[in-house]
Parts: C-alpha cells; structure tokens; sequence
C-alpha cells in the first residue's frame, strides 16, 4: 500500500487546473473577469495562433502593489473574499483565487502592473518545481498586463485534445462576447495574428447599447427585439427578447446574465421555454439578451468550477418572475411591433433604390398605430365584441361546444364555424391620419389569403391561422373565467412509483389539487389518482400524473396541466376557426384584421407559424423595375 505523501505545488495546481483552464478560452475568460473587478474601463485582447502560442491581457484597472505581487500567483491568494460571509455575498466575477496559479502551472505566465501611487511597475514570475515567485522592474502605465505563452507547453496531452487554431479563435471570440455584452460600460479591442477582429467602446446610452448588441449579435436581432424591464420582489430583469418570428434552429443566441455574470442555468431556461411555448414553431428556440439583477446573498455563485451555474435561495420566486415577465412582453406583441422587424427584413433583401422616380418615396413607412389606436375600429368578426375594451369580452358563447365537459360530459359535436355580420366598409385614411397597423383589407387569394394595404405596402394574412390564435386566445381567457373544474374517476388509477415520488405528491397534494389532480397515496410506492381535470378526461392519466410528478422534481413545481390543456383548447380553437374556401366579405375581413391587431400574441398561430407577412413597395418596385 503506497504512503500517503503531499503533492507539490505545481503538480497541485496543474490538478486545479484541469477543472479551470480547458482551452484558451477559458484562460482568456479568467483573466479578463480580473481586469474587469480591477475596475478596468478598457480592456485589449491580443492573440497568437488561437491563443496557443501568445494571450495577452492589458487592462487600465487598479493595478497590483508591488508587496502584494508575490502572492498574486500564488493559490487561493485574492483581495475579493477575506470571511465566509464574503463568499456568501460574492460582489465580483472572481473570488477564489486559484485562476493565475492554475493558468501558470499550465504555460509561461508573467504578470506586470502599477498602481497609481508607485511611480514605476514590477513584472513577477514564477518558475521551478517549487513555483517561487521572481520579481523584476517594469515600465509599464497604471494597470496590469498578463501575458500567457505556451499554453499546455508542460503538459502534452491536455494540449493534443485541443482543436485548429480557428475553432480555439472562436472560442476565445464568443468568450468576449459574452463579457463585451455582460459590461456595458467597458471598451473591448480582441486582435488575432496581428489583426483586429473587434473594436467597441464603452457604450452608456441605450442607442449605444443596442449599438454594441447588434454589432455582437447582429442587426436583426435589435431589428426584431423587445425590450423589457421589469421589477418585482427584489428582482429586476431587463434586456431584449426576440419577436419569436425571429427564432433559430439551435440555441446559439441565447444570452442570460445574473448580476453580470453570464450563466446557463436549468431553471431560467425551463422558464424561458415555457413563456415561448405556444408561439415557437416545432424544434425552434428563441433569441434574448437578458440581465436578471438580485441581492448577492440570496444567490450561490459557488457552485461549478467554471462558475457558469448558480443557484438561487428562492428558484421558485425566480422562476416565476422570468416566466411571467416575458410571458407578458410577448403577449403584449401586436402587429405594430413586427413592423420594425419586418421592414428591416425586407429592406435587407434589396439593392439600394434611387430615390428619384420611385413610387415608395411619396408614401412614408408607417410606424403603425397603438393597440389601444388600433382598437377604435369596430369589429363585426365572427362573434366577437369590439376589440376595445378586450377585457369586457364574454366568452360563454364560445365555449359553450366544451362547457360541457365540465359537467362530465364529452365532445359531441365540432363547433360551427362563426357568423358573420356585415358592416360598411372602412373608408382609407387620408394622409396625415392614423391607420390600423395591418391596413384594410382589399381581397381574398383562393380563398385561404387576405389581401390588405397600407401606406407601408401589401400585407398578406392567413386567415385561418389568424383566426385560429383568435379563437384560441379567447378560449383561454374563458377558461380561466370558469376556473378548471375537477371530475372524479368512476375507478381510481392505480399507480406504481418509486418512494421519493409517492412522497412528493403526498407533500404537494394541495398543489395537485389546484391542477385538478386528486392523487391519495395507499401505499409506500403506491399512488392512486381520483380525480382529473374535466377537460383532460380522454388524456392518458397516468403519463399525466408521471409528467407532473417528474417536473416537480427537476423545477420544484409543474405546468404539465396547463400545457396540456392548453394543447387540446389549441386543438378546439383550430378546429372551430375559419376553414380555407371560405370566402369572407371585405368588412367580414377588416373585421379580422382589427381582431389580429387587439389579441394577445396574433403574429403567430397556436402552431408557431406566422399569420402575416410585410411586403413593402419598394420590393413591388423592384418586381417590375420602378426607379431604375
């Protein structure tokens, strides 16, 4: 049996290391979160093959003393924590004091900084087995510069599992990014190979901000954002959330920072994908740059060695906050608000047009009228009320084809589609007045498009998928109105699960019984369900109950009922809106139009596709060659 013997302190450190330096990426990561708790306001980036060969970090933060310098590389040295009640309120991106150590144990570190009152600055290494430091003067400016050569030069098999030069850059580069967009404040300069790859300065505005984001992000990120700010609780949460007309096929623009450190967090993305649920399109995942803002002491920070996880004292609290914050953003989207969007779209698809002899330019864009603008054009649309107010809507006309489930009974018939009542036709404004958002409507296309226009230019609806959010929108709000209504199950399902869930359904009865779920433990691994909400009587009981159980573990609470009733209103609503080849009057259409304009989330379809499209008359120009 081998004696147990004290590891030295580089083979200690190059241990540490594994867990902190992965990549250069990581390196530079570690090292510009130093700078920035220096209270640096301009940091430069320099890098040599991908940052094998050379990382370069120059900041004009406070600087180093020079009495403090010989600790500085050495482990678990730092001026961010002294006390346990530090770490439990943790202020700054680094407090653990292990970075510079475990990064010089891996390359060719040299350290040199000044602080303002030292009238010269001093460079410290640290070399041998034993990682003495060696101290040295320097001409150097009020800051500190780490350089970082020959990463992994001591260590040859962590640096075989490192990639081409390119993918390290990118790496390195998205790195950045997530720093340049978590300090605002701060100037950024990242050179590769001589070469200057991103230059920002700090940005204090909010036009500069969004500056900044779309140079990062990408203009039809900001070109189709919605910015939010909330607060509540002790909580604020502010940022820009994508239109979910702007969604990408993986979630590569997904940016959530709390108290500016950027994290990837289970919880805030369960919350995130809940408030998108049912306005993405199958596999989608939505775009955000969001900023959550909490008190330090009631956040762990400490919990990953890449301090990209944290966990929060009241998750629920957080949970809840996120979701109903951007729940709202998105429901309170109307068409308006897609203009900027797409505009910018469409403008994007085109060459630059003369200005001379082009018909758009006599029509200026139409920036779009309010919703509550919007709203004063009566509605004559199946049978809705006036749009305004849309709180005043009863829905038990609607909802009559279901109310019966509530009293135990099941679906006997499809609704039938709405009627109609004519109205004149809305006279065009004249120039100088306001006009809806979504135009007037001029015709129906083979009976499944609605034609429309504004000064903006040609709208194209789909007339099912708008009615269909419409209905299902309304169907919602019916529901809530007559609570969710439980029915007993004539023979209780018996369900065989592990102790730990039949506990927490034990422990969360009153919450299920909220959901509509009557669930009585009878054994140790044995739960029997008695009563499930009426709606949901033809879903399967027990993956239901399973679902739930297992989203109370992973989240501590479950919306698997909601989701799923709200799945079979969507499959209702669907059912009951407006078929394709029926062909409606022109009022019977501005009559839609106006409902779009007046309901939650209308650029989209229960489906997540989208129920309207923008083509603007410089694009008709371009089809038949106007201006040129």
């Amino acid at each position: 049996m081998p004696h147990i013997q004290l590891l030295s302190p580089r083979l200690a450190n190059q241990i540490a290391a594994g867990e902190v330096v992965e990549r250069p990426a990581s390196v530079v990561k570690e090292l510009v979160e130093n700078a920035l708790d220096a209270g640096a306001s301009r940091v430069d980036i320099e890098l040599e093959q991908g940052g094998v060969k050379l990382i370069r970090v120059r900041d004009d933060g406070f600087g180093i003393a020079e009495s403090d310098l010989p600790l500085a590389l050495s482990r678990h040295a730092t001026s961010k924590i002294l006390t346990l009640d530090d770490l439990e309120a943790v202020g700054t991106l680094g407090f653990r004091g292990e970075a510079l150590a475990s990064i010089s144990s891996v390359s060719r570190l040299s350290l040199t900084s000044r602080t303002a009152d030292q009238e010269a600055a001093a460079r410290v290494e640290v070399e041998g087995r034993d990682m003495d430091a060696k101290i040295s003067p320097a001409a150097h400016p009020v800051g500190t510069t780490v350089e970082v050569r020959d990463l992994f030069f001591n260590t040859p098999a962590r640096r075989k599992f490192l990639r081409t030069e390119k993918t390290e850059f990118n790496h390195v580069d998205e790195s950045i990014r997530r720093q340049a967009l978590s300090r605002f404040d701060a100037g950024f300069t990242l050179r590769h190979n001589q070469r200057v790859i991103q230059s920002l300065r700090p940005a204090e505005s909010n036009i500069d901000k969004e500056r900044r984001i779309s140079s990062l992000c990408g203009q039809q990120f900001i070109d189709n954002a919605v910015v939010i700010e909330a607060e509540a609780s002790g909580l604020r949460l502010w940022g820009w959330v994508a239109l979910p007309t702007f969604s990408r096929s993986q979630a590569d623009l997904q940016y959530f920072f709390v108290n500016g450190r950027v994290i990837r967090d289970k919880l805030v993305a369960h919350a995130v994908r809940q408030a998108y649920r049912d306005v993405l399109y199958n596999n989608r995942h939505p775009a955000f740059v969001l900023y959550l803002e909490v008190d330090p002491a009631t956040v762990d920070v400490n919990v990953h060695p890449t301090k990209h996880e944290v966990r929060f004292r009241d998750g629920r609290l957080v949970h809840d906050f996120i979701f109903r914050t951007l729940h709202r953003a998105l429901a309170d989207v109307r068409p308006a608000d897609h203009f900027r969007g797409a505009e910018a779209q469409a403008l994007s698809r085109e060459p630059e047009v003369s200005q001379t002899g082009n018909s758009s330019a006599a029509f200026p864009l139409s920036q779009g009228a309010e919703p509550s603008q919007a709203s004063s054009y009566t509605t004559g649309y199946g049978n809705a009320a006036p749009a305004q107010p849309q709180q005043d809507w009863k829905a038990s006309d609607q909802m009559a084809f279901y109310s019966s489930l509530n009293a135990g009974g099941g679906v006997t018939q499809e609704p039938r589609p709405d009627r109609f009542e004519s109205q004149p036709m809305p006279t065009p404004p004249q120039d100088g007045e306001e006009e809806p958002p979504l135009g007037y409507a001029i015709a129906q296309l083979h009976g499944i498009y609605i034609l429309a226009q504004s000064r903006t230019g040609m709208i194209v609806v789909d007339m099912h998928a708008a009615h269909e959010r419409i209905t299902y929108e309304r169907m919602k709000r019916a529901l809530v109105e007559q609570d969710l209504k439980s029915q007993p199950l004539l023979v209780p399902v018996s369900l065989a699960v592990s102790q730990k869930e039949a506990a927490l359904a034990e422990s969360h009865g009153d919450e299920l019984q909220q959901l509509g779920l009557q669930i009585e433990r009878i054994g140790p691994e044995t739960l029997a369900v008695r009563q499930i909400p009426a709606l949901l009587r033809g879903a399967d009981t027990e993956q239901l109950v399973r679902d739930v159980l297992a989203d109370l573990i992973q989240n501590g609470q479950s919306d698997r009922v909601e989701a799923v009733t709200h799945e079979l209103l969507g499959t209702m609503a669907c059912h009951g809106s407006v078929r394709a080849n029926r062909q409606l009057t022109i009022p019977e259409m501005n009559s839609l139009l106006r409902d779009m304009e007046a309901t939650e989330r209308s650029g989209q379809c229960n489906h997540g596709r989208p129920t309207w499209t923008l083509m603007t008359l410089s694009e008709l120009d371009k089809l038949f060659l106007r201006g040129r």
